[in-house]
């Protein structure tokens, strides 16, 4: 360990930071989940450079290494153990270009999505990706993670809004990878397969990110409760069927409405409500928000409506601070699986089983847009007692068999790879772990996460 942290202090200088704190934060990340020890030391890389330098110094020595951003993840990809190198991006934050003609942006990978849309908006641009984590989450934690969010359903996940990355290889190689152009398919498409790889291939130095303009005309807010979550889940499934496409369409359950309401100090709701936030954009804004609300009165909800753009944002903000309700209730092990949006009430039917079956109580909200569930399992103390994975198997296996998911968003890391063959089947699982040694033969990228050993 000695010579490691002479080689990196050599080459890296003051970058390298073996402060108890430093080390503490990165064992950890919003999972819930903390490695059994500290990592060797944090290396906070300020360009590509510094994070080539560590990475050949971590080739040479065989030493793993694990990337971080801003640590907002929430299935313990980024956290950093005993024995292992942290490497932090979190420092690489510059804009390097944007091109409102091509519609465009390059960026480093730790500028947060909320800095960068703040940035790109005096160009009349913005960039879609909207999870409830933006104020504090990163664009390239985004990318390593194949994160969605809010807007997903009308604008697509990280996945359809990343041209193309800089990656640096085990061995210190810098890759460029994917086009600037809108069209590009020469040779395979390894961007794609960068985006949602959790840190297994690569670290991520730079993306090349395609753009929107910003959506003309108004924002309209729907917010409609209903007397069961079956209910609401069963009116979101209308609305899709209804063919109007709203841009968000949030549903929160009782348990998880009740808790965000006591958080921000709000009158309390009907017991047992659950609500949908539903919102429009754009020139039909209006006319859209208008016939949905028909569409949820239709399927007995009880509708608020407003096409004032401040107060719509009032009551998203109900929604976006379920992770900080949920975390003043105890620790939580947020979770993220994804079913067809037809089965989204039968999902919320199989939820209900788990927590009559295992005595647990299993808040959950939803992108009912598109079918991705975030149940959360809370509890007291620093591990996850087996009580809770005994539910949790339970709950993902019935995602699994209603055509869902594991994971819709917040990835695999080390939480859920206990699960990951269940879902792709042992040809496939050993087909992507055999991808990822091509990559990195040694195997020191984020050992342990995603692919468990078998």
């Amino acid at each position: 360990m000695t010579d490691i942290l002479e080689l990196l202090r050599a080459e890296l200088g003051s970058l390298v930071d073996t402060s108890p704190a430093a080390l503490d934060d990165a064992r950890a990340d919003k999972s819930g989940h903390r490695a059994a020890a500290p990592p060797i030391a944090v290396v906070h890389a300020e360009s590509v450079a510094h994070v080539q330098a560590t990475l050949r110094i971590a080739s040479a020595t065989g030493t793993p290494v694990v990337t971080r951003g801003a640590g907002t993840g929430l299935a313990g990809a980024a956290n950093a153990g005993g024995g292992e190198i942290a490497l932090s991006v979190r420092r690489m934050t510059r804009i390097l270009e944007v091109s409102p003609d091509d519609l465009l942006a390059v960026v480093e990978p730790g500028i947060l999505n909320a800095e960068l849309n703040a940035h790109l908006a005096q160009h009349g641009l913005w960039w879609a990706p909207d999870p409830a984590s933006r104020d504090i989450s990163t664009v390239g934690g985004n990318i390593a993670t194949g994160a969605g969010g809010l807007l997903c359903a009308k604008y697509g996940v990280v996945r359809d809004a990343v041209l193309g990355v800089d990656v640096v290889l085990a061995d210190g190689r810098l890759i460029r990878m994917g086009h600037r152009s809108v069209k590009g398919v020469t040779g395979l498409d390894l961007t794609s397969l960068m985006i949602g790889s959790e840190g297994t291939l690569g670290v991520i130095v730079g993306a090349t990110l395609k753009l929107r303009r910003l959506v003309p005309g108004t924002v309209c807010t729907i917010a409609a409760t209903f007397p069961t979550v079956r209910a609401a889940a069963a009116a979101s499934s209308a609305v899709t069927a209804s063919g109007i496409q709203p841009s968000i369409m949030e549903l929160m359950d009782a348990t998880s409405l009740a808790a965000v309401h006591r958080l921000l100090a709000l009158p309390a709701p009907t017991p047992g409500a659950s609500q949908l936030t539903i919102q429009t954009d754009g020139p039909a804004a209006a006319a859209e928000a208008d016939a949905i609300a028909e569409v949820l009165r239709a399927s007995g909800g009880t509708v608020a409506l407003t096409h004032d753009r401040a107060e719509g944002e009032r009551l998203l903000a109900i929604r976006r601070a379920m992770h900080p309700a949920m975390e003043s209730l105890g620790n939580a092990l947020i979770e993220d699986v994804s079913v067809p949006r037809s089965q989204m009430a039968a999902m919320f039917d199989e939820i209900a089983r788990v927590e009559r079956e295992h005595g647990v109580a299993i808040p959950t909200v939803a992108h009912a847009g598109d079918g991705n569930l975030h149940p959360n399992f809370v509890f007291q103390g620093e591990d996850v007692p087996q009580l809770i994975w005994d539910a949790a198997d339970d709950l993902f296996r019935a995602a699994i068999r209603l055509g869902g998911t594991l994971t819709g968003e917040h990835g695999i890391g080390l939480l859920k790879r206990r699960w990951l063959a269940d879902e792709l089947g042992d040809d496939q699982w050993r087909l992507q772990r055999d991808i990822a040694r091509v990559f990195d033969p040694q195997g020191i990228l984020n050992p342990g996460k995603v692919f468990e050993e078998r």
